[in-house]
């Protein structure tokens, strides 16, 4: 009996599918925090095409710069068998294959124009030089956008450019569903685009923008970066709306699947409305709304010259555990750990960290247009969207 559980043991270990370490750098970490879905997700496993999907990357060491009264990850990383280093390069422990870079939430300050200094920069710029130091150049996820500074966020990417290492970043939003499975074609001809989020104008503006580029990226000619950008509040932004009444037509459109829109009109319901407007260099009008109140999704909609309808659709946003809007960006963050290469083009990151910059920049001079010479970025987006396809998984409110 004895020799029969042994070798049942022994072939259950043989059988389980091995795992690709990673190294995980972290702010802060608790209980839905950035760090709590994306790090839970490995933990845990999470749903992907209808089905559970166990995470084939592991986390054999940690480094966790905060730990708040509200932490977890103390006790999160003792239950894995995760072990905290005091710095990031002690972290990046021989034999990972990749580094996971969150650097969400904590006690951090904000600067004069109301951006939280996390130090995304200087967390990189540490696994950079423990890169150089070893000569291994591993896979990077990075959360979110690089920077709140232009010239920070544009040399983390020119390190992956001249380190060679494949490089994941930005929001969620580009990878969750979409109601409808709204796929632009590639190379579209794109006519005019308009697409809105909720929050503050940059913490959650961003997801907003970079959820907005993921689609216009795929026009006729690709991306050729951004001329100039405008932030206006309040009243501007219906004056603005009524001046162009394409674009209210065309935000009505990818509101009517969006099922979080409130009743109302519009002006009634959001009392603190936020306009982003983007002059792209290719002549194309980028229109972004931040809809406080009205809504807790994304949408998108378009006019496509040769089609007399618009396209659109909704971006999901799973309120509550376990945010399963993350999945997608947990699936192919664990796809470029493993594969060692990347599926996305990161410069679509890198436009939306400089737009939202200048976004920041234009609200802070009270509305004026901001131009941006240096967002001269240039690049193709991948053939196929990626963004999932399966079933909604249900809230899990106990999920641990």
């Amino acid at each position: 009996m004895l020799r029969r559980t042994f070798l049942a043991s022994a072939a259950a270990v043989a059988a389980a599918p091995k795992r690709t370490p990673v190294a995980a750098i972290i702010t802060c970490y608790f209980r839905n925090s950035h760090a709590d879905v994306f790090i839970g997700n490995i933990f845990r496993g999470f749903h992907w095409e209808g089905k559970r999907h166990e995470s084939e990357i592991e986390i054999p060491a940690m480094y966790l710069e905060q730990t708040p009264a509200t932490d977890i990850g103390v006790a999160e990383a003792a239950k894995n068998g995760v072990v905290r280093k005091a710095t990031v390069a002690e972290a990046i422990v021989p034999g990972v294959k990749g580094v996971l870079l969150i650097g969400e939430h904590g006690d951090y300050p904000d600067n004069a124009k109301g951006q939280k200094l996390y130090p995304r920069y200087e967390l990189m710029e540490k696994i950079v030089a423990e890169y150089r130091r070893s000569g291994r150049s591993l896979p990077l996820f990075h959360d979110k956008h690089f920077s709140t500074e232009w010239k920070k966020a544009k040399q983390m990417y020119d390190w992956s450019r001249e380190l060679k290492f494949p490089l994941i970043a930005g929001t969620s939003i580009t990878l969750t569903w979409r109601r409808p499975a709204l796929e632009l074609d590639y190379d579209v001809p794109l006519k005019r685009a308009v697409g809105y989020f909720y929050g503050g104008r940059e913490a959650y503006g961003y997801h907003g923008i970079e959820a907005y580029q993921s689609m216009v990226e795929r026009r006729r000619g690709g991306e050729t970066g951004v001329e100039w950008v405008q932030s206006l509040d309040g009243a501007d932004v219906w004056n603005w709306t009524k001046a162009n009444p394409w674009a209210r037509n065309l935000l009505e459109e990818a509101m009517r699947h969006d099922d979080s829109v409130k009743s109302g009109s519009l002006e009634d319901v959001v009392k603190q409305p936020m306009l982003f407007l983007i002059g792209y260099r290719s002549g194309l009008q980028g229109v972004m709304y931040m809809l406080n109140g009205m809504t807790q999704q994304a949408g998108f909609a378009a006019e496509i010259e040769g089609k007399a309808d618009p396209v659109a659709c909704s971006m999901i946003t799973q309120w509550g555990r376990p945010w399963s809007h993350g999945n997608g960006l947990s699936y192919y963050v664990e796809r470029t750990m493993v594969e060692g290469r990347e599926f996305y083009p990161p410069e679509r990151t890198l436009l939306a960290t400089g737009i939202t910059e200048a976004i920041m920049d234009s609200a802070y001079q009270g509305g004026k247009r901001a131009a941006t010479p240096h967002l001269d970025v240039r690049y193709r987006a991948q053939r196929e969207s990626l963004f999932m396809k399966g079933p909604l998984p249900p809230y899990d409110k106990v999920r641990r």
